[in-house]
């Protein structure tokens, strides 16, 4: 297994077996987001988005009371005072949110405790939520006398509808793990010992698919949630050309008619 750091040790990357872990490492603070940690995580993402042994990545918070329970408040002051410092912070940020926002690999949040506000938008970035049963979700932001910016209410509105997404917004209340997988939130809530090993055998399973395929219907995903004026058709085409055209998609055929696993190379 191969480990990095990033942001003094407060994003913790891994990798074995085709699958990429990046960790979110500022326990005492509930893993809360300070700015160097936006930048770490898009550190992260990109040794990982370069690494063709990586099939999937992994999110996670350290510890066991949350996933990412927001923004460091810490750095309100400082970051986030007004209107101006807000814009600035953005700009701080905004090369970790648009790593993962576009990253072409499926990506798999691990939650576990609190996953409130800012950490509930790095959870709706990712492909899949699996979610352990003590799990918190919120976003406070009436509670704190601000408002979310529109890529994050987009990408809530797309998981839950409007409707839950004006409760959400609203009240600013926490609700628990069995909510959200009612609303469609997270895909599958598991009681707390049995977190990794679900998502450990759900980014096996992932891992050992074609890559071609996985990046290509990610692809295709999000340009069916996209304005269809931001869609690039022939990139799709050409995707899904690639596809069939590949040495994968022989072996895939091979492996059906031998009865066998097939072994992907991404090629």
């Amino acid at each position: 297994m191969s480990r990095m750091e990033f942001a003094e040790g407060k994003i913790l990357a891994s990798f074995e077996a085709g699958v990429g872990r990046v960790v979110f490492n500022q326990p005492e603070k509930r893993n809360a987001m300070s700015v160097d940690m936006w930048t770490g995580m898009a550190e992260a993402l990109e040794r990982f988005a370069e690494d063709a042994a990586v099939r999937c990545v992994v999110l996670q918070g350290a510890g066991d009371k949350a996933f990412v329970s927001g923004a460091d408040i810490s750095q309100f002051e400082k970051n986030r005072a007004n209107a101006d410092a807000q814009r600035e912070y953005e700009k701080l940020t905004s090369a970790g949110r648009a790593k993962l926002a576009a990253y072409s690999k499926p990506v798999i949040a691990q939650i576990r405790g609190f996953c409130m506000g800012g950490g509930l938008g790095i959870a709706m970035s990712a492909d899949i939520r699996i979610a352990s049963e003590d799990s918190q979700f919120g976003i406070p932001a009436a509670k704190l006398g601000i408002a979310y910016g529109f890529d994050m209410v987009r990408a809530l509105v797309d998981l839950v509808g409007p409707a839950h997404a004006h409760m959400i917004l609203m009240t600013g209340e926490r609700f628990d793990a069995r909510e959200a997988e009612r609303v469609g939130l997270v895909n599958k809530v598991v009681p707390v010992e049995a977190l990794e090993e679900a998502v450990a055998k759900l980014a096996a399973t992932m891992a050992a698919n074609a890559p071609l395929s996985l990046t290509t219907n990610k692809q295709t995903v999000k340009a069916v949630l996209a304005d269809r004026a931001e869609r690039d058709m022939a990139a799709l085409q050409s995707a899904m050309a690639a596809c069939f055209d590949s040495h994968d998609y022989r072996e895939g055929r091979r492996a059906f008619m031998e009865k066998r696993k097939p072994a992907f190379t991404g090629m």
